[in-house]
């Protein structure tokens, strides 16, 4: 272990590149998780309405999220393989399909009264999951756009710049949170309404960072940032090639706990509250360890371009210690303290009687938690080696049959059909964690993925506005 913390692609090669995207997941995670806290504080339907109409909205953006955030697999292979004014180029791509997306989602807003009619909870949390949805999806461009321009710096393992925008968003989601939310000084007391404000703001305010960052003289001249924004109809093709699958993936999985959730919303308000509250603390947990899925697959991303795969598998089993070792601690937290992390989200207006039966459930559902945790992080280490190659069609397959056959049919059958309660509901949930981190531990340990690309065979000419130094 000594050994393997000082070499190439070792814990120090993979920490430095994945700590500085964990502490920017942690902070988009703590943005989500400062909604829901400042919320449950408000009223018991705000933080019923929060979750479900927050994964909602996400579930519709998601696809067109895993299809431009895999524009840091081009951005890696690029770097790897010193054809740096491909770099700008790539990253141009996935501008134009994030205008695109944004166009397209914001139609939404058309169908989002019939789809939480359809959904079914109680008239109070419905009308309030409307509002916050409807404000998400209108500002859903600055996190598809966002996520475009992260992949310049992520994908040459430049992760801080990312980690320092994302805090700069975080800082100025918090107090926009307490203030239109409660209506402090100024600011009208807007509820979850104010939320959604806060949310929307803090997410075009990352934009703007990263926007000014990438356009500087400096990497115009290197990487073509601006010299190399024509629309590049075979780089975009391959864009689409390997993005949608990814995106279709990302989708499924989305899609699976939407509904995992939604179906247990019709158990009644009380599953649905502590379900919720459970899975905003397994978020917590789980979101900030995606910084090691993307980190893994741009060093497996770089390796591959390199033509040297073995330093992706030196990585991979790296990142899986370190991803190992912090789920072991989460689940050791969830199962021996869960009392004080259920405590945070206690609603002021939250009687002492209903709270306790949310507190004794909730104990139960975290320990569900801890079991998957160890399959997650096969899931995000493994899924990351194999999509940083190429391999997003076998993942998209993979997502779509075990989404479908482990858990949104089961969950549905056993929920509506069968009568069964939240633990059985939570039981089929973390078999699907389980069956998913096996399955790409085996495609992972097949190798196929060695063998795989995604940018050209031959390397390019290095044209004006980017050098190949």
């Amino acid at each position: 272990m000594i050994e393997r913390w000082s070499r190439p692609n070792g814990y120090r090669s993979v920490m430095a590149i994945s700590l500085p995207l964990v502490a920017s997941m942690g902070s988009l995670t703590l943005m989500q998780f400062t909604d829901r806290i400042f919320l449950s504080h408000y009223s018991v339907d705000s933080i019923s309405a929060a979750l479900p109409a927050g994964i909602a909205s996400f579930t519709c953006i998601s696809i067109l999220l895993g299809v431009v955030n895999y524009t840091n697999a081009f951005v890696a292979q690029y770097t790897g393989a010193n054809i740096l004014n491909r770099v700008g180029a790539s990253v141009w791509q996935g501008i134009y399909f994030s205008i695109f997306a944004a166009i397209l989602v914001a139609s939404f807003v058309f169908i989002s009264v019939p789809l939480f009619n359809l959904i079914g909870h109680s008239t109070n949390v419905r009308i309030l999951e409307v509002k916050y949805f409807n404000i998400l999806i209108l500002g859903a461009v600055f996190p598809i756009l966002g996520s475009a321009l992260a992949c310049f710096y992520t994908g040459r393992g430049l992760t801080r710049v990312v980690m320092f925008v994302h805090m700069a968003g975080a800082i100025v989601n918090i107090p926009l949170d307490y203030w239109l939310i409660n209506g402090i000084g100024p600011f009208p007391e807007l509820g979850i309404v104010g939320a959604a404000i806060a949310t929307v703001v803090s997410s075009a305010v990352i934009v703007l960072i990263l926007g000014f960052f990438i356009f500087s003289s400096e990497n115009r001249l290197q990487f073509g940032t601006w010299d190399n924004r024509a629309f590049d109809k075979e780089l975009f093709g391959r864009l689409m090639r390997f993005g949608l699958p990814s995106g279709i993936q990302f989708f499924l999985e989305i899609f699976g706990f939407t509904f995992f959730i939604q179906m247990l919303g019709r158990l009644g308000d009380l599953e649905m509250a502590a379900s919720n509250i459970v899975l905003s603390l397994e978020s917590l947990a789980f979101l900030p360890m995606v910084g090691f899925h993307i980190g893994n697959a741009t060093l497996v991303g770089q390796a591959i371009g390199r033509g040297r795969p073995e330093d992706g598998v030196y990585a991979t089993t790296s990142a899986l210690h370190v991803t190992l070792f912090y789920m072991t601690f989460i689940s050791l937290f969830f199962v021996f303290l869960p009392e004080p992390l259920l405590y945070l989200f206690k609603a002021r207006n939250c009687s002492p009687d209903k709270f306790a039966e949310i507190m004794d459930l909730g104990v139960v559902l975290l320990r569900f938690v801890a079991v998957f945790c160890f399959f997650d992080a096969l899931n995000l280490i493994y899924s990351g080696a194999i999509k940083g190659a190429g391999d997003t069609r076998f993942i998209m397959w993979t997502i779509a049959a075990l989404s479908f056959g482990g858990m949104i049919i089961p969950v549905y059958l056993a929920i509506e059909v069968m009568g069964a309660g939240i633990y059985t509901a939570w039981s089929l949930a973390t078999f699907y964690a389980c069956a998913l981190g096996l399955a790409f531990m085996l495609r992972y340990r097949h190798g196929k993925w060695k063998k795989m690309r995604v940018i050209e065979s031959r390397p390019l000419p290095v044209l004006n506005g980017g050098g190949g130094e």
